[in-house]
């Protein structure tokens, strides 16, 4: 990703340079996408694991921004891609489910459907601002991006958040 665009990185380069063969390869990836997609998921298990025991929303996306600048390199070309399984679909779909997941955890129920539908519009416009600030030189700082995204969470969502000590 240094050298070549995403979009022109092949399986053989990337088994050659990391010394697996291609059958080992996709055994365990579908594509070099799941690949850039198991790679974030990792981001995802490490900053957002604590939130709900001790750990609030906003530390957990101060984590997470400060992993995407240290990898910047990474995201910046992974973040380009629109291709079927890119990254910003799965994280939408990751960062989705975690939220509904987080408020079953802590209710015992599934979101309602108000609830539902107002996450997946502030997750995708989430997304759209991480990339945003990714492709456009994280300009704010870290700490700046995660209090504009809390601040831009719907009132809804943010009584239910508050309500369950999230945020």
């Amino acid at each position: 990703m240094k050298t070549v665009a995403v979009e022109n990185i092949t399986v053989k380069q990337i088994v050659e340079e990391c010394g697996v063969s291609r059958q080992t390869f996709y055994r365990n990836f579908i594509d070099k996408y799941d690949l850039i997609n198991w790679y974030f998921d990792r981001l995802l298990e490490e900053s957002f694991n604590q939130l709900g025991s001790g750990k609030t929303l906003r530390e957990g996306l101060i984590k997470k921004f400060r992993y995407i600048n240290e990898e910047r390199l990474f995201f910046s070309a992974a973040f380009k891609v629109d291709e079927q399984n890119n990254l910003k679909d799965h994280d939408f779909y990751m960062i989705y489910e975690f939220y509904c997941g987080l408020i079953r955890e802590k209710t015992g129920e599934l979101p309602d459907k108000k609830t539902r539908k107002l996450l997946e519009m502030y997750c995708q416009a989430s997304i759209y601002m991480t990339v945003q600030w990714v492709l456009k030189g994280m300009k704010e700082s870290e700490e700046e991006l995660a209090d504009l995204m809390i601040d831009a969470m719907p009132p809804h969502l943010e009584k239910k958040f508050k309500e369950l000590e999230i945020i």
